[in-house]
């Protein structure tokens, strides 16, 4: 493979990989892989995620190369108006069950990526294939492809489920789905999760370097991380570690690691941060059923029903909560009700003027805000700005802009006030706190995301064998980087 067109994107996507217990872990010889890649490559410690920063939104984003308000994946929760019905791609298994674990399963498998994600939009897959390249999807949430695939449902499943056995789906050329699709007959690692680990794909990524048959780009995605995060901090460098080993393998399947890196373009990057959540669950907790108790707000179980007048779609540490009607509960009521929670770090809303307006629970103020105008930001957009620029912690000095606490936070907000239909608030809680509804997760004492905060919003990436670059380090500008990667071979 000496001719440098020939070399292969392997892409790592390590779900909740942050730069603080990354560095920490390469820094005490606990991760030699990444190490090894960073010593022959590059390094960007700061790369941007979509908003909200839950998995099937910034993957979306990463395969499309668009923001939610054109590929049209709200967030991992959020509510159909058209259906009348709440959308949950996996949030907890209490909610699941509540809503109907039928309906959930058809939502999982089979609508995110065939009917939910966006048709006015190509993913990554679809363009490389248009242009006869091919590639690979292991075990990534988001996989849409051009190729007709399948899932095979095991009986048991099928009947809880109510997925059909053989459920047929647009994929790229190689496409692996935990048990349900493998590239490698001999996986076996189906004991945790039914093969949504890392273990599984590792050995999936492993099979085609052993028959060299890694294509032009194969995305490779790393679930586990995220549950440590949760459980022991945004610190956790053990759970560095354990990835870590599962690349280790994956190198060693070369000759040598010099073989690796010669031979092949690799980019780790993790998808969203993780925010830290007291230990004090009084105080962790925002519970928007106890905030908004004056109103009927809609229980999972019953859905939608003729005296309901709010509905929740909790996501961690961001929430869009909906009004049903209103002309008798106004936006703008549901807003000064959560605003004196001071935990409430963002409430945000589309007016009727469609600008995007901003408020806060911890400090007095108002900013509006519509894209287009005089004022552009460090990602070269346009905006107009009226009110107090403070809220997101802007700095604006001669029409330019510049961000803090809230990293491309214009953009990020505006495409998640028009990324679906209906008449919602966006919340956004503090770091230390996390929103609960009727059956949500918690992460007392560990860490959890969503928000828009920047520690739920940098990732880092590792980058070795181009010294291409993104236009911007944000997740919106992969696509078409890795695109331009690929086509050249480097």
């Amino acid at each position: 493979m000496s001719d440098i067109k020939k070399r292969s994107v392997i892409m790592l996507l390590v779900d909740s990989l942050m730069h603080e217990p990354l560095q920490e872990a390469m820094k005490t010889g606990q991760a030699p892989a990444m190490k090894y890649l960073l010593d022959h490559g590059r390094y960007e410690s700061e790369i941007v995620s979509p908003f909200p920063t839950m998995s099937v939104n910034v993957d979306s984003t990463l395969l499309t190369g668009v923001y939610c308000d054109r590929h049209k994946i709200p967030g991992l929760v959020w509510f159909n108006t058209e259906e009348k019905r709440i959308i949950n791609y996996g949030s907890h298994i209490r909610e699941l069950l509540k809503l109907g674990i039928k309906q959930s399963s058809q939502d999982i498998f089979y609508h995110l990526n065939q009917t939910h994600l966006s048709k006015q939009v190509k993913t990554i897959h679809e363009e490389l294939d248009d242009k006869g390249i091919e590639t690979c999807s292991i075990n990534a949430l988001l996989h849409r492809g051009n190729q007709d695939g399948y899932l095979h449902v095991p009986l048991l499943f099928s009947w809880i489920s109510g997925l059909n056995q053989m459920v047929k789906l647009n994929v790229p050329k190689l496409f692996s789905y935990g048990g349900f699709s493998k590239i490698n007959p001999h996986n076996r690692s189906l004991w945790k999760k039914f093969g949504f680990n890392d273990r599984f794909s590792v050995k999936e990524l492993a099979h085609l370097i052993d028959l060299n048959k890694v294509p032009p780009l194969a995305l490779v995605y790393f679930p586990d991380l995220d549950q440590h995060v949760h459980k022991h901090g945004r610190h956790d460098v053990k759970g560095v570690a354990k990835v870590d080993r599962h690349l280790q393998k994956i190198l060693d399947r070369f000759s040598s690691w010099e073989e690796a890196v010669a031979n092949h373009i690799w980019i780790v990057l993790g998808d969203n941060g993780q925010a830290w959540i007291s230990q004090n669950k009084t105080e962790a907790l925002i519970d928007l059923r106890g905030l908004l108790d004056a109103y009927q707000i809609v229980k999972l179980k019953d859905g939608v029903t003729a005296n309901d007048q709010i509905v929740l779609a909790v996501n961690e540490r961001m929430a869009f909560i909906y009004s049903l009607d209103t002309a008798t509960l106004p936006l703008t009521k549901i807003a000064a009700t959560l605003q004196k929670d001071a935990r409430i770090d963002l409430i945000s809303w589309k007016n009727d003027q469609g600008s995007i307006v901003v408020m806060s629970g911890k400090q007095a103020g108002e900013l509006t805000f519509q894209s287009g105008g005089n004022m552009i930001d460090e990602y070269e957009q346009s905006w107009t700005l009226e009110g107090d620029v403070k809220l997101l912690d802007m700095t604006v000095n001669d029409n330019t802009i510049t961000y803090g606490e809230y990293p491309d936070a214009l953009a990020r907000l505006h495409s998640s006030c028009f990324s679906h239909d209906g008449d919602f608030l966006i919340v956004s809680a503090k770091p230390g706190h996390e929103f609960i509804g009727e059956g949500s997760p918690t992460h007392i004492g560990g860490a959890s995301h969503g928000a828009l905060h920047k520690q739920d919003s940098l990732i880092p990436m590792i980058i070795t064998g181009t010294t291409s670059t993104p236009k911007h380090n944000r997740l919106i500008d992969m696509k078409e980087w890795i695109l331009n990667i690929v086509e050249s071979g480097g």
